[in-house]
Parts: C-alpha cells; sequence; structure tokens
C-alpha cells in the first residue's frame, strides 16, 4: 500500500470515529420530577438494569450519604435517570439528602412521594415530620411522627423527635402560662371581681337556656350506643375500605333501603375538638343534593366512632374498570367525565371542595352515569385566597398545595385532570417514563397511547400546572374545554406505549 493510500485510509476512520462520538451525545436528556424518575419516550429500547446493577446503585448512593455528600447524591441520581435509571428508593434518598442540606420544603416535597409509593415505611414519615418541625409546624409533626412509631415502635429517630417536639410544645405553653401569670398579678383586684360576676351571669343564662341538656348527664352526650346503630342496620358485607375507616353494604329496617355505612376509624376523631370539626363538616357536605353525587343520608355519632351513612350505588368504580381493563376510550371518559364535572360544579357553587377525588371515588353505575363520592373528608372553602387548610386525601392524586396544607378549589380541577389522565393512558403521569422532573412538565398522552386527540395535550398540560394560580380557574372551565373536544374517528382500545 503506498503513501498515498494510507493517507486516504487514515481520514476514513477518523472521520467514522468523529459520527460515533457524536451520536452518542445526542442521546435524550434525564428526566426527574419531584421525587418520580422516568426517561423520554423514544422508538429506541430502553435500557435494562438487573437487580444486582441497581442493588449496587443504591449501595453507592448510600455510601455517599453516609460521607454526607449530599449534593453529591442529588447529582447522581439525576445521572442514573439520565440512563433510563428508575427506582422507587430514589424518593427516600432525595428526601434524606434535601434533609442534610436542611432544605425543609423540598424534605417535605419528596418525602411526601416517598410516602405515597410506600405508605407502610415508616422512614417517609419520620423525615417529614421532622422538616415539619424545623418549619414550625408542631402540628403536622406530630401527626407524621406517631405515624412513624405506629408503623415502627422502636425508631430511634422518631423517638428523639417526638422527645424534641414535646419540649417545644412544652416550652412554648409553659411561657404563655407565665405571660397569663405576669398579667395576673398587674390586674387590679376589682377586675376580677367583674369577670367574676359576668362568668356567673353566663352560667346561669347557660343553665337556664340548656337546662334539659344538663338533667341528662355526661352519658347522654352521644345519641346512639354501638348496639342501636346495629339494631338499626343490618351490616351485610364490607364493600371497601380506606384511610378513613371501612364501608359497609347494609340494609336500613327502618326506612326499608339499602345503604351504603363508612364507619370512621376511632383514633380519628379520638379529640373532642377533631370530633366536633368532623362532624360539622360531614353534616354540612350532607346538604349536598345533586343527581350526580352520591348522597350522605345521614352522620351518626355513636360512643366510639362515627357512621357516616350513604346513598347506595350498584355499580362499579372507576377504579375498579381500569384494574380489569386497563385504560378506556376517550369518547368513553367524555362521558364520564361529563358527570364527575357536573357533580362537582355543584358543590364547588355551594363552596365545598371534594379534597379527594380519585378513580376510586367515581362511581359508574349500571346504566351508564357517573357519580362522586365520598366526600367524607371535604372542606368548606374559606375567605382569602389560602382556602382550607388542612392535610387530606390520597398522596398521589394531591395537588402540590394540598401536600403542604392548602386546599382549594383549584385542587380539585387538578386531581380531576389526574384521573381523566389516568383513565386515558391507564396511569398517573408521574409512573409514565416521559415525566419531566426538572420541568414538571408532563408527556402528553396522544403520544402514550393511541386514538386520543391531540386537544387532550393542552387541556391536560393547563390543568396541571404546578402554581394553582396559572392552573384552570374552576371545574366548568374545565369541563368546557373538555366537551369541546371530538373523539377521533375510530376511538378505540389498544395497547400504550409506555
Amino acid at each position: 500500500m503506498n503513501m498515498f493510500k494510507k493517507f486516504q485510509l487514515i481520514i476514513v476512520l477518523g472521520v467514522l470515529a468523529v459520527g460515533m462520538a457524536y451520536g452518542q451525545t445526542q442521546q435524550p436528556a434525564a428526566l426527574m420530577v419531584g421525587g418520580n424518575f422516568s426517561s423520554q419516550v423514544s422508538n429506541e429500547q430502553a435500557l435494562v438494569f438487573d437487580s444486582a446493577t441497581r442493588d449496587a446503585e443504591i449501595a453507592a448512593l448510600n455510601q455517599r450519604l453516609k460521607e454526607k455528600d449530599f449534593n453529591g447524591t442529588i447529582q447522581r441520581i439525576k445521572e442514573l435517570a439520565g440512563k433510563n435509571f428508575v427506582d422507587k428508593r430514589f424518593y427516600l434518598l432525595l428526601a434524606i439528602s434535601y434533609d442534610g442540606l436542611e432544605s425543609y420544603d423540598d424534605v417535605v416535597y419528596s418525602a411526601g412521594q416517598a410516602i405515597a409509593v410506600a405508605p407502610q415505611d415508616p422512614r417517609g414519615y419520620v423525615l417529614r415530620g421532622k422538616a415539619y418541625l424545623r418549619l414550625g409546624d408542631y402540628e403536622r409533626s406530630r401527626i407524621d411522627i406517631e405515624k412513624a412509631l405506629r408503623l415502627n415502635p422502636q425508631s430511634k429517630m422518631a423517638q428523639k423527635i417526638k422527645a424534641e417536639l414535646d419540649e417545644k410544645t412544652k416550652s412554648k405553653t409553659l411561657q404563655t402560662a407565665l405571660e397569663n401569670n405576669r398579667q395576673h398579678k398587674t390586674t387590679a383586684p376589682w377586675v376580677w371581681v367583674y369577670i367574676a360576676i359576668v362568668l356567673v351571669a353566663f352560667g346561669v343564662f347557660v343553665y337556664l337556656r340548656y337546662e334539659d341538656v344538663f338533667r341528662r348527664g355526661p352519658k347522654a352526650a352521644y345519641n346512639r350506643s354501638e348496639s342501636d346503630v346495629r339494631e338499626q342496620y343490618n351490616f351485610l358485607r364490607q364493600i371497601g375500605e380506606g384511610g378513613m375507616g371501612k364501608v359497609y353494604e347494609a340494609y336500613d329496617k327502618a326506612l326499608g333501603r339499602k345503604v351504603a355505612i363508612k364507619r370512621v376509624r376511632p383514633e380519628l376523631v379520638r379529640s373532642a375538638y377533631v370530633r366536633e370539626q368532623f362532624l360539622a363538616e360531614a353534616r354540612m357536605v350532607a346538604l349536598l343534593r345533586h343527581p350526580y353525587i352520591v348522597e350522605i343520608y345521614t352522620v351518626i355519632e355513636s360512643e366510639s366512632s362515627l357512621y357516616l351513612v350513604f346513598e347506595y350505588v350498584d355499580g362499579q368504580t372507576l377504579e375498579t374498570r381500569l384494574d380489569i381493563d386497563g385504560r378506556i376510550s376517550f369518547s368513553e371518559a367524555k362521558r364520564i367525565f361529563d358527570y364527575v364535572c357536573r357533580g362537582l360544579h355543584y358543590a364547588h357553587s355551594q363552596d365545598i371542595i371534594h379534597c379527594d377525588l380519585k378513580p376510586g371515588n367515581i362511581m359508574i353505575r349500571e346504566d351508564g352515569t357517573a357519580k362522586v363520592m365520598d366526600f367524607g373528608v371535604a372542606k368548606k372553602v374559606m375567605d382569602g385566597e389560602t382556602g382550607a387548610r388542612t392535610v387530606a386525601g390520597t398522596p398521589a392524586y394531591m395537588a402540590p398545595e394540598q401536600q403542604k396544607g392548602f386546599m382549594r378549589k383549584q385542587s380539585d380541577v387538578y386531581s380531576l385532570a389526574l384521573c381523566l389522565y389516568e383513565a386515558l393512558v391507564g396511569q398517573v403521569p408521574w409512573s409514565v417514563k416521559g415525566f419531566d422532573i426538572a420541568t414538571k412538565k408532563i408527556y402528553p398522552p396522544s403520544k402514550l397511547a393511541p386514538n386520543i386527540p391531540v386537544e387532550v395535550d393542552q387541556l391536560m398540560e393547563d390543568a396541571l400546572k404546578e402554581d394553582p394560580k396559572e392552573r384552570l380557574q374552576s371545574i366548568e372551565e374545565f369541563w368546557k374545554r373538555l366537551n369541546a373536544i371530538e373523539p377521533l374517528p375510530n376511538d378505540e382500545i389498544e395497547h400504550t406505549h409506555y
């Protein structure tokens, strides 16, 4: 081979090497959001990681945490996500890393995601409880720590945080008592005489006004005993169970009709204050009367629990339907969610937000109509922008602000969009490959399953904005947008592309 041919061969090999290197740098970037990990959806086969590789990577991440390399741990998780490495254990590792960096708002979010995928793992509750403690939210901190101790009474970290929480709340109570004591010392004697006269007068008025209540005695505070409830209702079978308690199919002997009865877990209403608050909210929801809302007939307060008596509906929940069929066609979803939107729109017109909308709370009747059920944790909308403030709902379907304890009508819009996305695709956005963890941008449903109109993509994007002020502002707006979308000609169920 002469010198000229050698030179040509060198040039060709060099061009091929540069082309291969360029091709490797054009792989799609990793996607990661809010503790959920996936890769972009493409036509190429995703990389496969066996259990040994996964365990090795998790072990390496744990070693980084032992060395307190928190930023390095977060960065490595992003790198792994870029290689289509998906592992639910990342949620907890992110929460631990943010805890080490004292970024407690991020700890609350990541730990909430860890709880959503592993609700029986006490570590998520411990981390979130600690974050709430550092943020000064003692009430939610105590709820999480007590939950962690119920799951693992031997948790040293949970015990330590509980002790610190007890000390802080005790100090706050002691400080208040000292301030009150100082005020008492500077109060003139005549003021105490005046206060005593007012209290006596008020006591006499209350006694005369409610004399019959005092005569009944303390045990008459509950108008039913457990035996009374069992005598009125014949409990036939258990038909469901959730975070609030168990649901039974029962027969109302007095009225001769089937009912659904939810027995609220006793520990949820053990406090007299919480019990009374729950009763007030349940009675408020019982005033809702709409053909597409499962009606609450009555609320029964017994000696040891609370019972919600609902209208009994023959049919199956959307959750059961999706468990059987995987997903449903757009035309059928549009019909079902038309009923759901009508029911929620009415509830919002009464200033009541559902707070726990999910496929399991959408009942599809045998005639094809649908009803929204289980307003058991619903809240009355408060004045101002904050909305009702409490933590309630199912984590996987909660809006970002709801996970922080702030609920408003836009929170129901967010949950409604999640339910529609899952009905059309078969999964919630966070578990679909292509969900962008960096920008919190969902993957378009029309690209995941065939025969979904492309207009649905924009509807989902607008309804799932993280900021409630940028989100669709009402159920009515969501409803109109959905009704304006026409099904494709070949609207039928086929396999999805994830």
